[in-house]
Protein backbone atom coordinates (compact mmCIF):
# COMPACT_ATOMS: atom_id res chain seq x y z
CA UNK A 1 0.00 0.00 0.00
CA UNK A 2 1.33 3.52 -1.28
CA UNK A 3 1.75 6.31 1.45
CA UNK A 4 -0.78 8.04 -0.19
CA UNK A 5 -3.56 4.70 -0.32
CA UNK A 6 -2.71 4.98 3.95
CA UNK A 7 -3.50 8.65 3.69
CA UNK A 8 -7.38 7.89 2.52
CA UNK A 9 -10.19 6.03 3.97
CA UNK A 10 -11.47 2.77 3.12
CA UNK A 11 -14.56 2.52 1.35
CA UNK A 12 -15.87 0.59 3.80
CA UNK A 13 -16.08 3.94 6.14
CA UNK A 14 -16.92 6.07 3.35
CA UNK A 15 -19.99 7.91 3.55
CA UNK A 16 -22.75 6.39 0.72
CA UNK A 17 -23.10 9.09 -1.72
CA UNK A 18 -26.62 11.39 -1.04
CA UNK A 19 -26.33 10.38 2.79
CA UNK A 20 -26.92 13.48 4.98
CA UNK A 21 -25.18 14.95 8.26
CA UNK A 22 -27.96 14.24 10.48
CA UNK A 23 -28.60 10.48 9.14
CA UNK A 24 -24.66 10.09 9.88
CA UNK A 25 -24.83 11.73 12.93
CA UNK A 26 -28.33 9.44 14.23
CA UNK A 27 -26.81 6.54 13.28
CA UNK A 28 -23.04 7.67 15.27
CA UNK A 29 -25.48 8.09 18.20
CA UNK A 30 -27.15 4.64 17.54
CA UNK A 31 -23.49 2.94 17.39
CA UNK A 32 -23.33 4.55 20.86
CA UNK A 33 -26.15 3.14 22.56
CA UNK A 34 -24.94 0.03 20.86
CA UNK A 35 -21.58 0.52 22.65
CA UNK A 36 -22.89 1.00 25.68
CA UNK A 37 -25.40 -2.17 25.27
CA UNK A 38 -22.18 -4.19 24.65
CA UNK A 39 -20.34 -2.82 27.90
CA UNK A 40 -23.80 -3.71 30.02
CA UNK A 41 -23.41 -7.44 28.34
CA UNK A 42 -20.06 -8.05 29.40
CA UNK A 43 -20.58 -6.24 33.04
CA UNK A 44 -23.62 -8.90 33.33
CA UNK A 45 -21.24 -11.60 32.07
CA UNK A 46 -18.73 -10.43 34.64
CA UNK A 47 -22.08 -10.69 37.13
CA UNK A 48 -22.69 -14.24 36.00
CA UNK A 49 -19.47 -15.40 36.35
CA UNK A 50 -18.79 -13.77 39.48
CA UNK A 51 -21.71 -14.74 41.28
CA UNK A 52 -21.32 -18.83 40.10
CA UNK A 53 -17.75 -18.34 41.19
CA UNK A 54 -19.02 -16.98 44.70
CA UNK A 55 -21.22 -20.17 44.24
CA UNK A 56 -18.12 -22.72 44.26
CA UNK A 57 -16.51 -21.04 47.13
CA UNK A 58 -19.49 -20.99 49.08
CA UNK A 59 -19.66 -24.73 48.96
CA UNK A 60 -15.63 -24.80 49.60
CA UNK A 61 -16.56 -22.45 53.17
CA UNK A 62 -19.20 -24.56 54.01
CA UNK A 63 -16.88 -27.92 53.79
CA UNK A 64 -14.40 -25.70 55.93
CA UNK A 65 -17.34 -24.69 58.48
CA UNK A 66 -18.08 -28.44 58.81
CA UNK A 67 -14.53 -29.78 59.20
CA UNK A 68 -14.06 -26.66 62.25
CA UNK A 69 -17.29 -28.39 63.87
CA UNK A 70 -19.98 -26.04 62.89
CA UNK A 71 -22.02 -28.41 60.87
CA UNK A 72 -25.33 -26.53 62.43
CA UNK A 73 -24.02 -22.90 60.53
CA UNK A 74 -22.46 -25.00 57.19
CA UNK A 75 -25.88 -27.03 56.84
CA UNK A 76 -27.79 -23.81 57.03
CA UNK A 77 -26.01 -22.06 54.35
CA UNK A 78 -25.58 -25.12 52.70
CA UNK A 79 -29.80 -25.39 52.86
CA UNK A 80 -30.62 -21.93 52.23
CA UNK A 81 -27.33 -20.39 49.88
CA UNK A 82 -25.44 -22.59 48.04
CA UNK A 83 -27.07 -23.43 44.48
CA UNK A 84 -30.28 -20.96 45.33
CA UNK A 85 -31.40 -18.48 42.39
CA UNK A 86 -30.17 -15.14 41.59
CA UNK A 87 -33.06 -13.75 41.13
CA UNK A 88 -36.85 -15.81 41.13
CA UNK A 89 -36.49 -18.90 39.44
CA UNK A 90 -33.26 -18.16 37.54
CA UNK A 91 -29.90 -18.58 37.88
CA UNK A 92 -27.52 -15.68 36.21
CA UNK A 93 -27.22 -18.23 32.89
CA UNK A 94 -30.62 -17.89 32.53
CA UNK A 95 -30.95 -14.04 33.24
CA UNK A 96 -27.96 -14.08 30.55
CA UNK A 97 -29.86 -16.12 27.93
CA UNK A 98 -32.74 -14.38 28.27
CA UNK A 99 -31.25 -10.73 28.15
CA UNK A 100 -29.06 -12.44 25.09
CA UNK A 101 -31.77 -13.87 23.18
CA UNK A 102 -33.97 -10.86 24.22
CA UNK A 103 -32.86 -6.93 24.36
CA UNK A 104 -29.31 -7.38 23.10
CA UNK A 105 -30.77 -9.36 19.74
CA UNK A 106 -33.55 -7.14 19.34
CA UNK A 107 -30.94 -3.83 19.75
CA UNK A 108 -27.97 -5.47 17.09
CA UNK A 109 -30.64 -6.34 14.71
CA UNK A 110 -32.63 -3.07 14.70
CA UNK A 111 -29.01 -1.43 14.60
CA UNK A 112 -28.09 -3.57 12.02
CA UNK A 113 -31.45 -2.97 10.32
CA UNK A 114 -30.82 0.81 10.20
CA UNK A 115 -27.21 0.75 8.75
CA UNK A 116 -28.20 -1.53 5.98
CA UNK A 117 -31.57 0.93 4.99
CA UNK A 118 -29.94 4.14 5.51
CA UNK A 119 -25.82 3.69 5.13
CA UNK A 120 -25.64 0.56 2.56
CA UNK A 121 -24.31 -1.50 6.09
CA UNK A 122 -21.28 0.49 6.64
CA UNK A 123 -20.83 1.12 10.45
CA UNK A 124 -18.34 3.77 11.96
CA UNK A 125 -18.98 6.41 9.83
CA UNK A 126 -19.45 9.15 12.66
CA UNK A 127 -16.44 8.35 14.03
CA UNK A 128 -14.51 7.29 10.45
CA UNK A 129 -15.25 10.87 9.63
CA UNK A 130 -14.27 12.11 12.98
CA UNK A 131 -11.05 10.02 12.32
CA UNK A 132 -10.49 12.06 9.57
CA UNK A 133 -11.12 15.63 10.73
CA UNK A 134 -9.07 15.14 13.96
CA UNK A 135 -5.69 13.31 12.15
CA UNK A 136 -2.56 15.22 10.97
CA UNK A 137 -2.85 13.90 7.15
CA UNK A 138 0.74 12.96 6.14
CA UNK A 139 2.11 12.41 9.57
CA UNK A 140 2.91 8.84 10.89
CA UNK A 141 0.72 7.23 13.21
CA UNK A 142 -1.91 9.18 11.85
CA UNK A 143 -2.83 7.04 8.66
CA UNK A 144 -6.51 6.59 7.55
CA UNK A 145 -5.75 2.70 6.82
CA UNK A 146 -3.04 0.53 8.55
CA UNK A 147 -0.27 -0.77 5.92
CA UNK A 148 -0.55 -4.36 4.48
CA UNK A 149 0.81 -6.95 7.00
CA UNK A 150 3.40 -8.70 4.57
CA UNK A 151 2.38 -12.07 3.16
CA UNK A 152 -1.04 -11.29 3.15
Amino acid sequence: MTSSEQDRPDAAHLRPAGLDDATVEALGKLSEALEVVEHARGLLYGFHRMTGQADLNLGEAVDALRDAGHADLADRIQRDLVGRNAIEGRWTFQIVEDYDDGYYATFKDLEREARETLADGKRHLFEAEMKEDRRTHGLRHHEAVPEDVPGE
